[in-house]
């Protein structure tokens, strides 16, 4: 899988190389915050799989272990990753080329969810980073 997406003015873009490992829909609040939006939708893939191919991001160090990027023209956040030793990333689904690419399988932080959203989709919820997440998850 080749897939390409970048941010709202053009200046930082990026490439994925292989399929995701998955991708699901946080309601946590700080994705909530960085956002300005009740969900955001994330696919995750190795960071061997993702590279930027024009510009350089921003990054903002969300919490002691992990950092947001985003570019430094318009403020698009792309990428959420850990600050040291990452072995995965997490890019946003709105940010993709081809939006319809890469289908969402899960909510996760669903206990931080807005009360006026609604979910109806049939997918699994998950009141925290869900069952296979490692004790650091977001």
């Amino acid at each position: 899988m080749n897939l390409e997406g970048g941010c709202l003015c053009g200046h930082l873009r990026y490439l994925i190389s292989a399929e995701p490992i998955d991708a699901g829909f946080c309601h946590c609040r700080m994705c909530q915050r960085s956002s300005g939006a009740p969900v955001l939708a994330w696919l995750t893939l190795s960071v061997a799989d993702f590279r930027y191919s024009q510009g350089r991001p921003a990054i903002f160090h969300s919490s002691a272990q992990y950092q947001r990027e985003f570019c430094p023209q318009c403020g698009t956040q792309l990428a959420f990753r850990a600050i040291a030793n990452a072995k995965t990333v997490d890019v946003t689904l709105g940010s993709l080329d081809d939006t319809a690419s890469v289908t969402p399988q899960y909510h996760i932080w669903c206990d931080s969810k807005v009360s006026w959203l609604h979910l109806d989709d049939g997918l699994p919820t998950f009141s925290n980073a869900g069952p296979d997440a490692g004790p650091d998850a977001r």
